[in-house]
């Protein structure tokens, strides 16, 4: 286990995930461009953090598999020439899609293209028919969690040391050179999952931040188990941010946000009538939703955050304009005010 303490970190505090690379009318050659506008937009307007998915198909609940996806690390690479301070990184890396010492040596290179920007994302990795389709090996869950704990120890040293060395269960490490070094002496690292036992240990010893990936109402066990894992390692609470990650569907008005909505409903089996005939019923319907106008977006995000979070990540893969990132940064940085 590292020491976490020993190096001062940057934390995220409110973030923007972009998942989705389909947008209608936008052709290929635009796509880039598309991206890094919702990017520079989000800076612009209160997120201190930029984050892709790392996939190479896209995820079935968000579109089909063949739909316009980009590799992950080449996107933040140009979205680092394109913004100037927010962080910039995956929610998140699957363990099983790169080696850890190349993992490092592509973030440490990502962190010194963007000044000091990186931010590492990692989890154990779960979607099996990409796996499949691109012949990436696909172990069983308990040994990717042995390579997520052997990748952890490998970037870690990584970052901090010029030459390191590690023998681990799957993988291992000889006299590995790591030159051009992170800017600020090492690189954060955010593990995203939403299993007590295995993700949350992980984190309790070798994160800054954990992404809790579950519907809302979770939350408060969610950081009960990451509480019981820090008291094992003696280890603060104030020294990990704790975020979550929901969707986002935010308009000038309650109304149109629902409209934003309603379509995605249907495939779920979902009546919107019936969904947004009230209002705490819809928020406990739809689990991992924030939707509405500002004012209502407000009362959602802080009842959230009350729970005890340290931090917000989004995604609006319903709508990607800049205007409504826009709208959606300077809500959210008010409710995060507040």
């Amino acid at each position: 286990m590292m020491d976490l303490n020993r190096i001062p970190r940057p934390t995220t505090r409110l973030g923007l995930q972009i998942p989705n690379f389909t947008y209608d009318g936008v052709p290929p050659e635009r796509l880039f461009a598309a991206v890094a506008d919702q990017a520079v937009t989000a800076e612009q307007n209160g997120f201190d953090s930029i984050l892709v998915m790392d996939h190479f198909f896209q995820l079935p609940m968000l579109g089909p598999t063949d739909a316009e996806m980009f590799e992950a690390y080449t996107l933040l690479g140009a979205l680092a020439a394109r913004t100037d301070t927010a962080r910039l990184g995956t929610l998140v890396t699957g363990v099983t899609y790169r080696r850890p010492a190349v993992l490092a040596k592509i973030l440490s290179t990502l962190d010194v293209i963007s000044g000091g920007r990186a931010l590492l994302g990692i989890g154990a990795a779960w979607f099996d028919v990409e796996h499949h389709a691109l012949g990436v090996p696909f172990p069983p869950v308990s040994e990717r969690f042995e390579h997520l704990r052997d990748a952890l120890e490998i970037t870690t040293r990584m970052f901090t040391q010029p030459t390191s060395s590690y023998e681990g269960t799957h993988h291992t490490i000889t006299d590995a050179h790591n030159s051009p070094a992170p800017i600020h002496g090492r690189i954060p690292v955010m593990i995203g999952g939403g299993g007590e036992r295995k993700t949350f240990r992980l984190a309790a010893e070798y994160a800054d931040e954990l992404n809790a990936i579950c519907n809302f109402a979770e939350l408060p066990g969610k950081l009960a188990a990451l509480q019981g894992h820090l008291d094992d390692l003696d280890r603060p609470r104030s020294d990990i941010t704790v975020s979550t990650l929901g969707f986002l569907a935010i308009a000038e008005t309650e109304a149109e946000a629902q409209k934003i909505l309603e379509p995605r409903l249907a495939p779920l089996g979902l009546d919107p009538a019936e969904v947004f005939a009230d209002r705490t019923t819809a928020e406990a319907m739809l689990g991992r939703i924030i939707w509405g106008g500002p004012d209502e977006v407000i009362d959602q995000v802080r009842r959230l955050m009350a729970v005890g979070l340290d931090a917000l990540i989004v995604n609006m893969p319903f709508t990607h304009d800049a205007d409504t990132v826009a709208l959606a940064g300077e809500t959210l940085t008010k409710a995060l005010a507040g």
